[in-house]
């Protein structure tokens, strides 16, 4: 089986670190992914934004190095999260988990 995710795109606001209680480090990045073919009604290219979650030593890494504009790939594997509330599923939705990330274009101070 094969559940596998590539983007290469610009974050679109700076990450930030998150600790959770186990003391787990966590960041969420949205990320700007152009389209590579120009659009037929306005002939303007496209852009998809995608939410990616990040855990452990590539999200810190990420918030250490990158901030918004940064150019960065990733290699990631879609996950199913269930939405709750009082114990009743809401919605389902798939989950951009990042197992790799690159850092093509920084944009560190």
């Amino acid at each position: 089986m094969l559940n596998q995710v590539i983007l290469v795109g610009r974050l679109t606001r700076d990450p930030e670190l998150r600790k959770l209680e186990d003391n787990k480090s966590v960041t969420t990045i949205s990320l700007a992914v152009q389209r590579p073919f120009k659009s037929g009604e306005t002939n303007d290219y496209e852009t998809d934004f995608f939410h990616c979650t990040l855990w452990s030593g590539i999200a810190e890494a990420t918030v250490d190095y990158c901030k918004k504009g940064s150019i960065v790939g990733v290699k990631a594997r879609l996950q199913q999260r269930d939405f709750m509330l009082e114990d009743k599923k809401i919605m389902s939705y798939p989950e951009i988990v990042v197992e790799r990330i690159s850092f093509i274009n920084t944009q560190k101070e």
